[in-house]
């Protein structure tokens, strides 16, 4: 087993006890359906500090969104269940938790900006209203306190003239501006870790900009553990500090972001990077890993990558791979790096 729990932020700064916000060990999800079981989560590991920034990424249906859902304790169940593993945080496994109990956390201590901010919002209701109310229920807080403290929340993710804008509804905002209101819904009452799916989908590259800006200020203001689920490698190289690759349910490479931009360890990672396009290959076809990802009922022997592999050879088709330990040429642990690929040597060499 292999984790990501050794690293330290890009500021330099470490929490008090030098100890995991949140660790998720051995985790195991799967989806009940007429049509079988879908294994959607299978055995993931990985750990976020205060400061630090894990981006997950991978294609959908990776697992990476319900990975996150298990943390929050909002899958679908039925169909959907966490069957094996723990989700510590703060040191507390909220799998052991009562769902009252877990209703307390979300929102005070963790919180979650979805993808679509449009259907996330009661289109029916004030944006002030919606930011209020976390207020009014958490905080007991009068409607007149509790809108100004929706005002602040707008001034904040930098929502012009928000005094004037607070009696509005979501439709009547931007996708870059409901993004922004998905952010300070999600930073209402100051919680400890944020998960970020897909926070950029949809908004184009320049408005993409300005969010993935925006997140990156507010956790160095706040100081909060940071988990942004994409993927778009391009949307995490500045804002990340480490980065979780996931296949078919399982984490295939760990890195720290600009290791695994400038050398990844295992062919998927290899294959998503070489698939951005580039200015320097202008005119060149765009490359594209062959084939498709398995479905989650039929996930295929040994590494489940190997279909669509080039390195593939016979033992991937029969043991599925742990995360080995990557190693510098010296021999030395290259640390937080971990790649699942029985033959990892020869991507980083190669």
């Amino acid at each position: 087993m292999y984790d990501l729990v050794d690293e330290t932020p890009r500021d330099g700064t470490t929490d008090a006890a030098d100890t995991p916000l949140l660790e998720v060990r051995d985790l195991h999800v799967e989806f009940r359906t007429r049509e079988g079981v879908a294994k959607a989560v299978n055995g993931v590991n990985y750990s976020v500090r205060a400061g630090e920034t894990l981006a997950i990424l991978g294609e959908s249906g990776s697992g990476k969104s319900v990975s996150s859902q298990a943390v929050m304790g909002i899958l679908d169940s039925p169909p959907g269940f966490v069957t094996d593993g723990q989700i510590l945080f703060q040191g507390q496994d909220l799998l052991k938790l009562s769902e009252k109990e877990r209703r307390r956390i979300r929102g005070a201590r963790m919180a979650m900006i979805f993808q679509d901010a449009l259907s996330s919002l009661n289109p029916v209701l004030t944006v002030g209203y919606q930011l209020g109310e976390m207020f009014r229920v958490h905080q007991g807080m009068s409607r007149r306190d509790a809108k100004a403290k929706a005002i602040e929340l707008m001034d904040r993710v930098r929502i012009p003239a928000a005094r004037e804008r607070v009696n509005d509804y979501p439709h009547q905002f931007s996708g870059g501006m409901r993004q922004r209101i998905m952010i300070a819904m999600a930073l209402a009452l100051e919680p400890d870790l944020i998960i970020a799916d897909e926070p950029t989908t949809a908004l184009d590259v320049t408005v993409q900009a300005q969010v993935m800006d925006l997140l990156a200020d507010l956790q160095r203001e706040f100081h909060m553990g940071l988990i942004l689920i994409t993927h778009d490698l391009g949307v995490v190289a500045d804002v990340a500090d480490k980065i979780a690759v996931m296949y078919a349910g399982r984490i295939v490479e760990t890195a720290p972001v600009h290791e695994l931009y400038k050398q990844p360890a295992h062919p998927y990672t290899k294959g998503l990077l070489q698939s951005i396009p580039r200015l320097d290959q202008k005119g060149e076809e765009l490359y594209a890993i062959k084939g498709l990802p398995p479905s989650l009922l039929h996930i295929p022997p040994g590494c489940a990558f190997n279909p669509r592999c080039p390195q593939a050879r016979d033992i991937c088709r029969v043991e599925v791979p742990p995360l080995y330990a990557v190693t510098e040429q010296d021999g030395t642990e290259s640390v937080g790096r971990g790649s699942a690929c029985h033959f990892w040597e020869e991507t980083v060499r190669g």
